[in-house]
C-alpha cells in the first residue's frame, strides 16, 4: 500500500508540474509575446507586408508581397532572386533546400549552368557571377541577395527601365542591410523592396 500511496504521490506532483508547464509555455508566454509584438512591431507581427509604393501595410489586399519572402521575378527589367527549390520556386507551402552535398554531380552542375546562363544575361565573366546567384538558400524563400550580385545586375536594370547607373546604384545602396548589430552575417539587399523601388522610380521619370 505505501507504495501505490508514494506512486500516486509522485505521479500527481507529476500531473500538476505537467499542467503548470502547459499553463505557463503554451497558453501564458505566446499571449505575452504575441501582445508585445502586436503594439511594439505592429508590422512585422502582421507579416511585414508592403504596398506596390513601397509602404508598410497590415492589409493583405493591400500588399504585393512580404520583405520577409523572396518572390519569382519574371520581370527582365527588375532585379532578380536567388535560385529556389521550394516547389516551383518560392512556394511556401513546399519550403526546403534541395539536400545536395557540396560534392553532388547535380549540385555542380546546377551551379556551372546557373553560372553561365547569369554571366550571358548580366554580360559579365563567370568569374563574376557571386556565390549566391547559383545557390538555393535552405528554406527556398531568401529574399534577400548579396551586394555583388545586385551590382552585376545594376547596368541591365538601368537600361531596360531607362535609368541611370548612379541613380539605380543608389537605389540598391539605399535598400542594403548592413550586418546584424554591426558584426553577424554579411550586408544583403532586399529584393522585393529594391524592385518595387526601381518601379516607383520609372513612374516618376516617366
Amino acid at each position: 500500500m505505501k507504495d501505490l500511496y508514494a506512486l500516486a504521490r509522485h505521479g500527481m506532483a507529476g500531473l500538476r508540474v505537467l499542467v503548470a508547464a502547459t499553463v505557463v509555455c503554451g497558453i501564458l508566454y505566446p499571449l505575452v509575446v504575441t501582445g508585445i509584438s502586436r503594439v511594439a512591431f505592429h508590422w512585422q507581427a502582421d507579416g511585414s507586408l508592403v504596398t506596390a509604393t513601397g509602404a508598410h501595410t497590415t492589409d493583405v489586399a493591400d500588399a504585393v508581397g512580404s520583405s520577409l519572402i523572396g518572390q519569382v521575378t519574371k520581370d527582365p527589367k527588375l532585379f532578380y532572386d536567388r535560385a529556389s527549390y521550394a516547389g516551383d520556386g518560392y512556394d511556401m507551402t513546399d519550403t526546403y533546400g534541395s539536400n545536395y552535398g557540396p560534392d553532388d554531380p547535380r549540385l555542380v552542375k546546377a551551379i556551372e549552368q546557373r553560372r553561365a546562363q547569369i554571366a550571358a544575361r548580366e554580360h559579365v565573366a563567370p568569374s563574376q557571377v557571386p556565390p549566391d546567384a547559383v545557390t538555393a538558400s535552405a528554406s527556398g524563400l531568401d529574399p534577400d541577395i548579396s551586394p555583388a550580385y545586385a551590382a552585376i545586375q545594376v547596368p541591365r536594370v538601368a537600361r531596360d527601365n531607362h535609368l541611370s547607373v548612379a541613380e539605380v546604384r543608389h537605389l540598391v545602396a539605399e535598400n542594403t542591410h548592413g550586418r546584424d548589430l554591426g558584426f553577424l552575417g554579411d550586408p544583403t539587399v532586399n529584393v522585393l523592396m529594391l524592385d518595387i523601388a526601381v518601379e516607383n522610380a520609372v513612374r516618376a521619370a516617366g
